[in-house]
């Protein structure tokens, strides 16, 4: 899951990077683009969605802040062990935060869908990530 949260930045951070470089990465059209995958893939109803979409985004918003903090430690100077070793500590700390975060979610999910719908959700999300990140090498 370490490794999952791991790709999920990186994805987001190079769609980022790599779409305004070569065409203008739209936050909006990729958001939607993600949701109507997850509905479709979950086969969510219209009222499903209404329910479930607004807890997620405010989970993505949280996520977000988390992993604008992992950012930081992006910079730090390997060659000093001291700021190595508190970064490491420190960004173990902000994973277990991320994943303290997604199992309440998870939970909050369950409250508004089925929890086989919520789980199917959840691959859902691993997959597009999956198939956004090789759409974006294989440019």
């Amino acid at each position: 899951m370490k490794r999952l949260l791991f790709i999920f930045a990186v994805i987001l951070g190079t769609l980022q990077v790599w779409g305004q470089e070569q065409r203008g990465f739209n936050p909006q059209r990729f958001e939607a683009e993600m949701e109507q995958f997850i509905v479709t893939e979950a086969g969510l109803s219209p009222q499903e969605a209404a329910a479930f979409f607004p807890v997620y985004k405010e989970m993505q918003g949280k996520q977000r802040m988390l992993f604008n903090k992992m950012r930081r430690y992006r910079h730090i100077d390997t060659r000093d062990n001291a700021a190595s070793l508190e970064a490491i500590k420190n960004m173990d700390s902000i994973d277990l935060q991320i994943k303290k975060l997604q199992q309440k979610y998870h939970l909050k999910f369950c409250d508004v869908l089925p929890a086989g719908k919520v789980l199917l959700v959840i691959k859902a999300e691993e997959k597009f990530h999956r198939q956004a990140f090789k759409k974006i090498w294989r440019r």
